[in-house]
């Protein structure tokens, strides 16, 4: 009998997307590009009488920083799966920041879930579980998609078994500064502002990691989206000729390149990642 389960999903930085609302929950959600990034969320689940749910914080040398108790998501699925679990999710990235962390914790969390109390749920049913969960409470709309595998990738088509286009080879690091936190469905949940995201939509694939900043660039500055600080840091990163676009949705910058992390550090915590090659998986399981 299992006792513990571990698993991991990485987190995902939307470049531009553009919201779709399909026939089902299944096909609603977005079209767009963005990075599986190598940092993420570490989900471990253990038998319990009761569901609890620990959200924890951690800084580069895994001291805990932070510690929030409850997810409304994640006690939802618990209550949809009818299981009971004590679960702690673990991630050194800000919430609420544009990184894709609820979508990770989602796929994450039901992974482990999956294998604690053997489910049998298998890749297909924890995937569309988790997007539902994200569409009906309005945390995101493509980054469980994205975060199925790896890489650079692109959705040109909406919902969680569409076609996605991923570029698995880019070298070099992923910089980002977060200069708060951005509620993502104050945004989503905004007729005006997805009308503005949909206008400024680029409506095709990347051809690269450069192109990708270009048309991630032109659609933050189309969008309406980018706030004050934000700015000031986009202009800096001009300056310096590095790559640098909004995290969308998330009230910070991320930038490309060696150089990146020198021209962030000045405007705060600077976190330094590179493209992730897989999606979530499972790390460890305990009898």
């Amino acid at each position: 009998m299992v006792s513990s389960a571990v698993a991991f999903c990485p987190g995902h930085i939307s470049g531009y997307f553009t919201r779709v609302e399909g026939d089902s929950v299944e096909t609603t959600g977005s079209t767009g590009a963005g990075i599986v990034i190598s940092e993420g969320v570490r989900a471990t689940v253990m038998k319990a009488d009761e569901p609890s749910v620990e959200i924890r914080r951690t800084n580069a040398h895994n001291h805990e920083i932070a510690r929030i108790s409850g997810s409304k998501i994640l006690e939802s699925v618990m209550a949809r799966l009818g299981v009971c679990a004590a679960v702690t999710t673990e991630c050194r990235l800000p919430l609420e920041a544009g990184f894709g962390l609820s979508a990770a914790a989602l796929l994450a969390g039901i992974t482990a879930l999956d294998a604690l109390h053997g489910l049998g749920l298998g890749s297909r049913e924890i995937i569309r579980l988790a997007h539902e969960t994200e569409i009906r409470h309005r945390s995101g709309l493509g980054d469980v998609a994205a975060c199925q595998g790896g890489g650079l990738e692109c959705r040109p088509f909406a919902g969680i078994h569409a076609d996605i286009t991923r570029f698995l080879d880019v070298p070099g690091v992923i910089a980002t500064v977060t200069l708060g936190t951005l509620e993502t469905s104050s945004v989503i949940g905004s007729p005006g502002a997805m009308a503005r995201v949909a206008d400024a939509y680029p409506g095709r694939c990347p051809t690269d990691i450069f192109d990708f900043f270009r048309l991630s660039r032109q659609f933050a500055e189309h969008s309406g989206l980018i706030a004050p600080g934000v700015r000031g840091i986009l202009h800096a990163c001009d300056s310096a000729g590095v790559p640098a676009s909004m995290t969308m949705l998330g009230n910070g910058v991320f930038a490309y390149g060696d150089t990146a992390a020198a021209v962030l550090s000045p405007y705060g915590n600077v976190a330094v990642m590179t493209v992730a090659r897989s999606g979530v998986r499972m790390l460890e399981v305990t009898s």
